[in-house]
């Protein structure tokens, strides 16, 4: 550390380090993006509070590489590629060095794996909790970048990875469910954005998976004025979240965190998405089937009967 104030002191000692190019050294008030001829930028932010996203004793470095992978989910289900972030942290006075030197080797891990880099943002002083928030720039083919809006009815439901196994994990952090190979709460606490896959002229549309499967479906269904229908059954759970037993089915196809991805593609070209898939090493299934009416998300048994499933998916109100 130096004799510079305690804020600039933690922006020089930990945060510059991991600045790129654009961001200046962050010795400026504010970052220059770079012209990309032919393409566009992407850009979104979350916010996680201490509390209601994370525990105030969960690791510094894992909440900081949560922080950054929900906003690269966001690029990912946007079929953008990442290029950097702003970074807002509002901690308590009391916030030991060592939490800001841990925190910041998380975010130093997962930019060398994602390719990206801090291009500014700002801290300050809060009587509590810990607050965070992640503006994240991407870039994408003009033109080309995948919207909620598009679906059409015939389209079938694709989703990537396994689904549920972060609601789970919220159990397991809460001492409510027995999680022996430790993966459930893995996923919970550091999930995997799906970047790379390459999405353009195959999928019609799509989002991340951060509120539930049913709700975030529910997004494409709204933006594309139509109906889904999703066959239980076909929804590929890990061995963990089956263990687990029936009984947790609903939840997993309700609760938020998974960051994974709902697709909406034409059947003629699921064999295209499937070498995409193949390509980026990302495991897709199909789950379902757009309909026109009735509007809404449906999910069915083996039977094809309609389960009711309670609530729809996470709210942040």
């Amino acid at each position: 550390m130096t004799d510079l104030p305690r804020e600039f002191a933690l922006i020089e000692t930990y945060f510059r380090p991991l600045a790129g190019p654009a961001g200046l050294a962050l010795a400026d008030d504010a970052a220059i993006l770079p012209e990309i001829p032919g393409r566009e930028w992407v850009v979104s932010v979350d916010a996680m509070v201490a509390g209601v996203h994370f525990l105030a004793e969960d690791p510094p470095d894992s909440v900081a590489r949560k922080l950054l992978r929900v906003n690269l989910s966001d690029l990912a289900a946007m079929a953008a590629k990442p290029f950097g972030y702003l970074l807002t942290l509002a901690a308590p006075g009391t916030t030991p060095d060592a939490w800001f030197k841990t925190f910041a080797a998380g975010l130093a891990e997962d930019q060398a794996r994602f390719g990206l880099a801090l291009l500014g943002g700002d801290t300050t002083r809060t009587p509590g909790p810990l607050t965070l928030s992640l503006t994240i720039f991407g870039e994408v083919a003009a033109g080309r970048a995948l919207r909620r809006a598009g679906a059409q009815a015939g389209d079938e439901v694709w989703v990537s990875g396994t689904i549920g196994d972060a609601a789970l994990g919220l159990l397991v952090r809460r001492g409510e469910l027995a999680d022996p190979s430790g993966s459930l709460l893995h996923r919970y606490l550091l999930p995997e954005p799906r970047l790379g896959l390459a999405l353009a002229g195959i999928a019609r549309a799509g989002a991340d998976i951060s509120d539930g499967l049913v709700q975030d479906l529910g997004h494409l269904c709204r933006a594309g004025g139509i109906g889904a229908v999703i066959e239980a059954q076909a929804v590929p759970l890990s061995p963990a979240a089956r263990a687990a037993g029936a009984a947790y089915l609903a939840r997993c196809l309700t609760g938020g965190d998974d960051y994974e991805l709902v697709l909406a593609v034409p059947p003629e070209r699921a064999a295209a998405l499937r070498a995409a898939a193949a390509a980026a090493g990302v495991p897709l299934t199909r789950i379902g089937h757009f309909r026109a009416e009735p509007r809404g998300v449906v999910v069915v048994d083996g039977e094809g009967a309609e389960m009711a499933l309670g609530a729809g998916g996470w709210s942040h109100f």
